[in-house]
Parts: structure tokens; sequence; C-alpha cells
């Protein structure tokens, strides 16, 4: 019963102590994470775009982080 006992206390223990081992990125990974399919934007001309319209449309209220804008098309 006590073998159970440390297995049920030990065991979550190395998972929690070897679950942050490979923190950060390497120098030798950084290449493929630093090309352009890997951005959060994968359309930068759209968002480019879109960002115009955004601003153009709600300039009045702040841009995007508002509801509602100045054209009253709320």
């Amino acid at each position: 019963m006590r073998k159970n006992i440390k297995l049920i206390l030990v065991v979550p223990l190395i998972v929690v102590a070897t679950g942050c081992a490979s923190l950060g990125v390497e120098p030798w990974e950084r290449d493929l994470l630093a090309r352009d399919e890997m951005s959060l934007n994968s359309t930068p001309i759209d968002s480019s775009l879109d960002d115009h319209i955004y601003f153009s449309k709600e300039a009045s209220s702040g841009g995007k982080g508002f509801g509602g804008g100045g054209c009253g098309c709320n």
C-alpha cells in the first residue's frame, strides 16, 4: 500500500518537473519560425486593406477596439 502511495506522489512530480524542460526557441529553430508561412498574418495585403477600411470608417470612435463608429451604422 505504501508503494502505491509513493508512486502516486512521485509520478505527478516527475511529470511536472519534466513538463517545462524545453522552453524557448533554440537558435537553429529560428529560421523555420521566421518564414512567412509561420506568421500570424497569412495575407498581409488583405490585412492592410482591412485595417485601412476599419480606420476610415471607425476613425471617430478609435478604430477596431470599439463597437459602432462615426458613420452612425451601429
